[in-house]
């Protein structure tokens, strides 16, 4: 998806240090409202990225409830960021250097992704996922096995499942934290479980591996799931959580939102529904 410490540190910034803890500056409840103007979301998402970066949680366990209030703002904030373009554009280019790229690489595989057709959306199952640290050593276990960089795999687990946390099947039947149809497990699967996050990542890898992605990425990514707009979403977000490896942790902290009939989301995890 993507996590422990008894006392969460707010972020040190840029312009110097800050002794507070959460407790002392807890932080935004689950369903604040969002400025719409974008010097004030600028402010805002910055702060929330600084203090989850500073938050010291490594992906062990649970995460941390302040952890998951921080990063339900901050995954609130890009939605907005990618759905209303203008005032999304205008906040970018409002943002500090330090915050800057985690925001445009996620607001433009946001983008990309709502982009993709898609029919009537799907009755839609979740549960818990496997620890972020769980997920970590398995995509490290594929990346020295099949050669695929482990972000790329986690952008995959991302995408696919929210980290595994929906269970469901997909409107094309593909299960599992990899989002494999049946018939494509049988020769890739290596003889797992295709429910298995473990196992799904190293499928996906092999899956990735023999599509040839050591020779073209996008190639492979593009027979992984049949749309462009999928391949350059998997790429932007592969890209921030190397770049940065505390992305992953953000992430992974995040909700899983489903569509609605009407067009809309609706947040079905997490605090304050």
């Amino acid at each position: 998806m993507w996590w422990l410490l008894a006392v969460l540190l707010v972020a040190v910034t840029a312009t110097g240090g800050d002794s507070r803890t959460l407790r002392d500056d807890p932080p935004p409840a689950a369903n604040a409202p969002l400025a719409r103007e974008p010097a004030a979301l600028a402010e805002a998402f910055t702060t929330t990225t600084r203090r989850l970066r500073a938050s010291g949680w490594d992906g062990s366990g649970a995460v941390p409830d302040d952890v998951t209030l921080l990063a339900l703002h901050h995954q609130r904030i890009l939605r907005l960021l990618a759905q209303r373009r203008a005032l999304g554009d205008a906040t970018l280019a409002k943002l500090p250097d330090d915050v800057r790229g985690e925001a445009r690489d996620t607001v433009a595989a946001r983008r990309a992704l709502d982009a993709i057709p898609r029919g009537k959306p799907p009755r839609v199952r979740v549960a818990a996922a496997a620890p972020a640290s769980e997920l970590r050593a398995a995509y490290d276990a594929a990346q020295r096995r099949f050669g695929v960089d482990w972000s790329v795999l986690a952008a995959v687990n991302f995408v696919e499942s929210a980290f595994g946390r929906v269970r469901s099947a997909s409107e094309a039947g593909a299960r599992g934290p990899m989002q494999f149809l049946p018939a494509t497990w049988r020769e890739y699967g290596l003889g797992g479980d295709i429910d298995d996050p473990r196992d799904a990542i190293l499928a996906a890898a092999n899956y990735l591996h023999r599509a040839g992605a050591s020779e073209s990425l996008d190639r492979a990514l593009y027979a992984y799931n049949h749309s462009s707009r999928y391949v350059r979403a998997v790429r932007r977000l592969a890209a921030r959580m190397r770049a940065d490896q505390r992305a992953f942790l953000t992430y992974y902290a995040w909700q899983v939102f489903v569509r609605t009939p009407g067009g809309g989301a609706r947040r079905i995890t997490g605090p304050g529904r």
